[in-house]
C-alpha cells in the first residue's frame, strides 16, 4: 500500500508559530493569490532548522530575487530557507525525491491554507528505490572513509561523528519504508514518528535485527567519542550494520 497525507500531531509552540507566520506573510507579500499553502515539516524528527514547504501556482525568478533579503531574517529566526514549488512540480516529481517528500508528508503540519496533500501518494516502489540508494550510498561512505582514515584513530572518531547525522536519516527512511510494525490505518497516517535515538534504535531493532544499542552509541557519536579508546572496533560493527541495512532493503517486498 501507499503512503498518504496526514497533518502531523506536532504541538508548535507559541514562537515557532509566531516564526512561521511571519514567514507566510512574507511570502504572500511575494505570491499574493498564487500561494496555495504553506507546511512545516519535520519539527519533531531530523535535527536542523525548522524547515518549510510553499507551494504556489508558478515561481518566477522575479519571486526568488523579492525573496532574497528576506533570507537572513528567516535564518535568524531558526527557519531554513523555505523549499518553494510549484504544486505541479511538487506532484510530478514524487517518483524523483520519494523519501524526501515521502518524509515530508508524513510529519507536516499546516502553517497556512488547505493542507495540500490529500490524495497524494509516495508509491512502495519508489519508496524502496530511493531508501536503497541511500542505505548503498551510507556503506559506501563509510568504507572508503575508513580508508581514507588511514587507520588513525582520532580520524576514525571523527568519520563516525560526522556520518551520524546521515545514519539516523537512513533509518528514519526505514521506519517510514517497513509495515512490519504498523497496521494498515497508522501507514495512512505516516505512522508513529519515533524521535528520539533508543526510541529509533529499538524500531530498528525489531525491524531488522541490527543492535539497539549499536544504533545508540552511533547516533550520540558526536557528543560522545571524545574519549574512546579504540574507535575502530565501533566504526566495524557500524558497517557491518549498515551492509545488513542494505541487504535488508534490496530484498524488501511490501
Amino acid at each position: 500500500m501507499a503512503l498518504m497525507a496526514s497533518p502531523s500531531a506536532v504541538d508548535l509552540t507559541d514562537r515557532q508559530r509566531a516564526d512561521l507566520e511571519a514567514l507566510v506573510s512574507d511570502l504572500r507579500t511575494i505570491f499574493g493569490a498564487r500561494l496555495h499553502s504553506v507546511v512545516a515539516y519535520g519539527l519533531a524528527g531530523l535535527p536542523g532548522d525548522a524547515r518549510t514547504l510553499a507551494l504556489t501556482e508558478r515561481v518566477t525568478f522575479e519571486d526568488l530575487a523579492r525573496a532574497v533579503p528576506l533570507t537572513a531574517a528567516w535564518q535568524r529566526r531558526g527557519l531554513a530557507v523555505p523549499l518553494i514549488l510549484s504544486r505541479h512540480e511538487f506532484e510530478r516529481s514524487l517518483d524523483v525525491f520519494p523519501l524526501e517528500y515521502g518524509n515530508l508528508i508524513a510529519s507536516h503540519v499546516v502553517i497556512a491554507g488547505e493542507d495540500p496533500f490529500g490524495g497524494v501518494r509516495v508509491a512502495d516502489a519508489d519508496r524502496r528505490r530511493g531508501c536503497e540508494q541511500q542505505a548503498k550510498s551510507h556503506l559506501i561512505h563509510l568504507r572508503e572513509g575508513f580508508l581514507e582514515t588511514q587507520g588513525d584513530p582520532s580520524k576514525v572518531v571523527r568519520l563516525i561523528a560526522s556520518s551520524a547525522p546521515a545514519f539516523r536519516t537512513l533509518l528514519f527512511s526505514l521506519t517510514q519504508l517497513s509495515s512490519t510494525q504498523l497496521s494498515s490505518t497508522q501507514l495512512e497516517q505516516g505512522g508513529p514518528v519515533e524521535t528520539d535515538a533508543p526510541a529509533l534504535a529499538a524500531r530498528i531493532e525489531r525491524t531488522i535485527g541490527v543492535p539497539a544499542p549499536l544504533i545508540v552509541e552511533v547516533l550520540s557519536a558526536p557528543s560522545g567519542m571524545g574519549t574512546m579508546a579504540d574507535p575502530t572496533a565501533l566504526l566495524a560493527r557500524y558497517v557491518d550494520a549498515s551492509e545488513r541495512i542494505w541487504r535488508y532493503v534490496d530484498g524488501w517486498r511490501a
